[in-house]
Parts: structure tokens; sequence; C-alpha cells
């Protein structure tokens, strides 16, 4: 299965971050990982983890892209610059960065730029760094089943059944996580790639069974958008992939 792609788009200009935002979203096997205005916040929410791909902008206020690419060093994801200006692709090009997108950016022209991207990230996901009263925890998004809020607390459940009390909350881990991760209430976030059946309760809701043998709870408003992105009719009872 080809990986989700997560994306952060750094751009002073909030009008050139929103048109980046609305081409990534039709792109498939890509999935927005946040929008940041300067080099600064860009740094801090790479450093976060759960970032694949950055669309960099060069001439920022404060840190250059160019700078913060330099800063971030072996630990930089793969980075396309997304800019005016030609004169600094040598530099670009010297700091590692996989390709130079001249504005306005065309669509087809970075879906190929993400594509060329692809090929050069190692298949599986990069790690989660996880706060836990017992220490940091390091998982890959595909070792996460999926996280239930409750009693104000967040709790990781991975799919070889070990649970992890987090210090996040549920919009943090969300923004982090790649594509297949869904929303499937307003306490619960869901590995897709890890659902094994979905099962119809009485609410409307789904309840859906996982790889490590827990039911997670679908609420009937997530249902509807679960089914319509199956492209599953209300009356179907009972889905197996």
């Amino acid at each position: 299965m080809k990986k989700t792609l997560s994306v952060l788009v750094v751009d002073d200009e909030l009008v050139a971050r929103k048109r980046l935002s609305r081409l990534l979203s039709a792109i498939d096997g890509v999935a927005l990982a946040g929008e940041c205005e300067s080099a600064e916040q860009a740094l801090h929410r790479i450093r976060e983890g759960g970032v694949d791909v950055v669309l960099l902008d060069i001439q920022m206020p404060g840190l250059s892209g160019v700078e913060a690419l330099q800063l971030l060093g072996d630990a930089a994801p793969c980075v396309i610059f997304c800019t005016a200006h030609a004169d600094f692709a040598v530099d670009a090009f010297a700091g590692g960065a996989v390709d130079y997108l001249l504005k306005p950016i065309e669509a087809g022209r970075l879906a190929k730029a993400l594509e060329r991207t692809r090929q050069r990230i190692p298949a599986g996901f990069s790690r989660l760094a996880l706060t836990t009263p017992r220490g940091i925890v390091l998982l890959s998004p595909a070792e996460i089943s999926h996280a239930v809020l409750e009693n104000e607390v967040v709790t990781v459940f991975a799919k070889d059944g070990a649970q992890h009390f987090v210090d996040a909350t549920l919009q943090d881990l969300e923004n982090r996580l790649p594509g297949s991760f869904f929303r499937a209430h307003r306490r619960v976030l869901l590995n897709l790639d890890l659902v094994t059946r979905l099962e119809t309760v009485d609410s409307g809701g789904f309840r859906a069974q996982m790889a490590n043998g827990q039911g997670v709870t679908v609420s009937r408003q997530s249902a509807r958008e679960l089914r319509r992105a199956l492209g599953l009719s209300r009356t179907a009872e009972e889905i197996e992939p």
C-alpha cells in the first residue's frame, strides 16, 4: 500500500499557504501536517515528529528557508522549496533539497515533486516521540491502533496490546499522524489501516474491531463520514475489508 506523505506547508504569506494546502488536498496519498508562517514555527513543528515532507518558502521574516534547513541538519525531513525567487536554487540543492518550485506553483509540477520525494523516503513511517510518565516512548504511526481521551488523559493503544498514557491532546496527535488516522469520536482517534471489521450498532454508528482484538466505538456522525469515504450505503449491516 502506498505510504501517505505527511506534508508541512511553510510560508509567511497566508494566501500562499492556503493555495498550497488546496493543491495538496487534490493529490492522492498526501495528508496536510499543518501550516506555519515562519521558519521558527516550522522548526518546532518538525521536531515534534510526524512530518515527511516540508514545502518551504525561502524569503521569510527572521530565519530564511535555507537557514532553517541548515539548522535541522540530519534531522530534516525531505524539503521542497516553493519560492518566487530563482536565485537560491544552488544553495537549496547544496543543502539537500529534493526539488525547487517557482511560484505560482502548478498542481502537476507539485505532484511530480512529491512523487519524486516519495522515492527517497524509506518504507515505513518515521517514529513519533510521545512523552509518558515513564519517559519518552518512540512509536511509528503504523504501530498505533487507536488513541482515547478519558478523564482528561489520552491513552495510546499499540497494535501489540501495549498502552501508553501520553502528555498530548487528541488534536496534537491528529496533527502529527498521517491520513490513515480518523477521528472516530470526539474522544477517539482510530488507525483505519488496523481496522479488521466494522459492525453497525443501534445508535447508527459502528463498532470497529482492531487488529489487536480491541473494539472501538465510531460515533453516528463519524460513521456517516466513514461510509461516504468508503462508498458504503447506510443499509449495510456489517462490513469486512
